[in-house]
């Protein structure tokens, strides 16, 4: 893919030499009105002049016809495929900027970028770029006419009046470089919280807080309201002064014209034509204005998809990376998602090869962290992380994330059948190993029940499926992956007895794979078993051991075990 996702094709360059063509054609149906006054006048009209007449003018008409319509197609073949390159381009841009930047910036920055930037700057392309192009000509070129053909000094003041457009334009622009930034960003916000809002609305129904957050989103769309009125009041005082300006000057060429007229320099039909000139440009100076000033307001859109496109990148070797062993190995690793409030502070250990680790601790002891530095979401301030021997801090997170499957607390599913959700582990997977995967993970028995079975839509983010239903299809996701390092987020409070005891015995045949298995555990029991377990506390590793070596040190995990145990009695 190209670096320049403004690249424009022939089509865009041809549509704007024919829009050039067609202002200039536009200009000629003043040449004929002239012609046909001066017959009128000189009492000179005959049936072959007017046949002529009308038989250039319709031959102009069609050729007219001709060039707009091409112009018209151009224009909106070249602005799609640049639309379309863009959009392909952020989609891919997305993919390398590092997790971090989602955390830090809003969701919507990223929505309206791809959606609605992308459209305001295809609306530029299709529609403003081919008006402006065809009214700057038709205006030079009826000026030219004037100044060349009518009375030059008519030329020169109609043409002085063109140039009155510039300070307006620079007045305007100001405006919208100011307002019109505040208008997009505050348009983020309201794209974030609507975002927000329907995601939760299950959620805020439950707890009552539905009017609550309402309020947030209305507030939102009230402060876009109160921005587009706020921008409005200051760019529509130019426009009307520049057009009061502008309409004031045809005065000036009626008044101009009358000096010459009574001399005899030019005759009536001449003088005419000259204030219908002027009045038809004042109204083509006004229709400029406000459509180069709504072209500024939407080039904001480009400047955010631009902000976009420079975004950081994640960078790290591309070639594939591959280990002869895949044990995972933290070396003093310190991070923190805000300056100065560590997460991690100086974490060392090893998950050995083939083997079952189990990271255990409180809620925000940093267990998370830990998995989410391993699969190169985020990178490490300091120290190292290793796979078989091999540090990943230069690796890129693809190459990465090939060797790792994961099975997470919130389990992510597509708006597709179960058999594409499962299949997106390994595109090139039968439909047999995808059923043999389901009856491993515990899931055959509710995707045969379905009335589609295995071609069963599960709706948005899977919520036509339970908590349990979707966990197994998550690990069935992984079975199939076959990574050689798995991570895997143990999280079954929340789910009924069946769907707990179900999960647990998909998570237990999971774990008779031979690799290299890194576990959050929230039930101890489930990893009483484990080769090693790591006891996670205020970002350090407070103890690791066996579950025997840890209930005789007495300490933090032996305190955790027992209540777990007196909770279960």
């Amino acid at each position: 893919m190209s670096k320049n996702p403004f690249r424009k094709n022939k089509h865009f360059y041809v549509g704007v030499v024919l829009n050039i063509l067609e202002g200039i054609l536009s200009g000629f149906n003043f040449y004929f009105l002239f012609s046909a006054m001066q017959m009128l006048w000189e009492g000179d009209v005959t049936l072959d002049k007017i046949m002529s007449l009308v038989l250039l003018l319709l031959f102009i008409y069609v050729v007219r016809l001709i060039v707009y319509s091409t112009g018209y197609t151009m224009f909106h073949i070249g602005g799609a495929f640049v639309s379309r390159h863009v959009r392909l381009f952020l989609g891919e841009k997305i993919k390398k900027i590092p997790l971090s930047c989602f955390t830090q910036k809003q969701t919507g920055d990223y929505i309206n970028a791809v959606t609605s930037d992308v459209s305001n700057y295809e609306k530029i392309l299709t529609h403003k770029i081919g008006d402006i192009i065809k009214n700057i000509s038709l205006s030079l070129m009826l000026v030219g006419y004037v100044g060349v053909v009518l009375w030059a000094p008519a030329g020169a003041i109609l043409f002085l009046m063109e140039l009155m457009l510039l300070p307006a334009l620079w007045m305007s622009f100001r405006m919208v470089r100011k307002y019109g930034v505040f208008k997009n960003e505050i348009c983020v916000r309201s794209v974030s919280g609507i975002v927000e809002y329907i995601s939760g609305i299950q959620t805020f129904r439950a707890y009552g807080i539905g009017g609550i957050k309402n309020k947030d989103v209305i507030s939102a769309m009230k402060d876009f309201s109160d921005i587009g009125y706020i921008y409005e009041s200051k760019i529509i005082p130019i426009g009307s002064f520049f057009g009061a300006f502008i309409w004031g000057s045809v005065s000036l060429v009626i008044c101009a014209g009358a000096v010459p007229l009574k001399g005899g320099a030019i005759d009536p039909v001449t003088y005419l034509m000259i204030i219908m000139l002027a009045v038809f440009l004042s109204k083509l100076c006004v229709t400029l204005f406000v459509d180069l000033t709504s072209y500024k307001h939407l080039a904001v859109s480009k400047g955010k998809i631009i902000s976009v496109v420079n975004e950081k990148e994640e960078k790290g070797i591309v070639k594939p990376f591959q280990t002869a062993t895949h044990e995972v190995v933290f070396d003093n690793v310190c991070f923190s998602y805000v300056v100065g409030e560590p997460v991690l502070e100086g974490i060392s250990f090893c998950a050995p090869d083939k083997s079952l680790t189990a990271v255990v601790g409180d809620s925000g002891c940093g267990k998370s962290t830990i998995m989410n530095l391993i699969s190169k979401y985020y990178e490490v301030e300091s120290g190292s992380i290793s796979f078989g021997g091999k540090k990943i801090n230069n690796i890129a997170a693809e190459r990465v994330l090939e060797n790792i499957s994961m099975v997470d607390q919130d389990v992510f599913l597509f708006n597709d059948t179960i058999r594409n959700n499962i299949r997106y582990a390994r595109p090139d997977a039968s439909d047999k190993e995808i059923e043999n995967v389901c009856r491993e993970a515990g899931c055959e028995g509710f995707i045969l029940n379905m009335k589609n079975g295995y071609d069963t839509m599960i709706g948005e983010n899977g919520n036509l499926l339970s908590g349990g239903e979707r966990q197994r299809l998550s690990i069935a996701r992984a079975i199939l992956k076959n990574s050689p390092i798995l991570i895997l987020d143990e999280a079954t409070a929340s789910l009924d007895i069946e769907n707990e005891l179900a999960v647990k015995q998909a998570v237990l045949n999971l774990l008779k794979q031979k690799k290299t298995v890194i576990m959050i555990a929230h039930t101890l029991a489930i990893v009483k078993n484990a080769d090693e377990i790591l006891v996670v506390a205020d970002g350090k590793i407070a103890e690791h051991g066996k579950h025997a070596e840890l209930i005789e040190k007495n300490g933090k995990y032996a305190a955790m075990w027992d209540a777990e145990q007196q909770l279960s009695a």
